[in-house]
């Protein structure tokens, strides 16, 4: 899949990992697309946020977790840790100064990790379908009987997406036995900048109670639920974008103050 940008850049990992990312220079906070499960740095989203900050003349970062798009790795041996270490290694190493972390559906739950880890660098955080814990509370907990016992037997499972052009997933064991060293919705979340939430009451992927439940968890004075009545988890159309960027704008703004 291309969006039509150059080739990406890497970084190198441990293990020889690689990293692939596109970043745009820019004036400071540095805006962070964490994008979702089984998705990459070319959906619509990262390159609308990407020509947003080039309009702005904003910093921007976009990148791919191990096992999606152009990085190394096979997408079944990925697990949240792993994927969150990506993205702190991204974000340590290609970023300087205050941040805005954007996280989509899993990307929102990457979006905390990486606020806890360098919590003094992030100015502000913005979720869309945000999905902090599906892997016990949206996966575990929805398998039949016959599905979990798929899984414990064969550690892995084959899942169909709800969208034609995704085709089918695979969910390990693995997946979501490493999840649960990760769940942040059980306590307060230590992070206490502004954070906005945008979810779709039609979200069957993500219910919209789970942005709710987040918003109730974080320990900021300053968050904001924005349910957006008919839409559902993808956030990706015309209407989305513009309002995603002017929930960016005001954010700007008020940092701005």
């Amino acid at each position: 899949m291309t969006d039509g940008s150059p080739s990406p850049s890497f970084i190198d990992l441990p293990g020889g990992v690689r990293i692939a990312y596109h970043k745009t220079e820019g004036k400071s906070p540095t805006i962070v697309f964490l994008g979702g499960f089984s998705s990459d740095m070319t959906g619509s989203k990262a390159t609308a946020l990407e020509a947003y900050a080039k309009r702005r003349g904003q910093g921007f970062l976009r990148f791919d977790y191990q096992g999606h798009g152009a990085s190394s790795g096979k997408f079944e041996e990925g697990t949240i840790g792993l994927w969150a270490s990506d993205a702190i290694a991204a974000v340590e190493q290609l970023t300087e100064g205050p941040l805005i972390l954007v996280g989509s559906s899993m990307g929102g739950w990457m979006k905390l990790l990486v606020a806890l880890k360098v919590k003094e660098r992030v100015s502000a955080l913005v979720g869309l379908a945000a999905a902090p814990d599906f892997t016990e509370d949206l996966i575990w907990d929805w398998l039949s009987h016959e599905e979990r016992e798929t899984l414990e037997r064969d550690g892995l499972l084959h899942q169909a997406s709800d969208y034609e052009d995704e085709g089918t997933y695979v969910i390990t064991l693995k997946l979501l036995e490493e999840g649960r060293s990760h769940l942040l919705l059980r306590e307060p979340i230590p992070l206490t900048c502004p954070v906005r939430l945008i979810h779709g009451d039609q979200d069957t992927d993500v219910p919209w109670k789970v942005s709710l439940k987040l918003m109730e968890m974080l320990e900021s004075d300053d968050v904001e639920l924005i349910l957006v009545k008919g839409a559902g988890h993808r956030l990706s159309d015309a209407p989305d974008i513009v309002r995603l960027e002017a929930t960016l704008d005001r954010l700007l703004a008020q940092l701005e103050d």
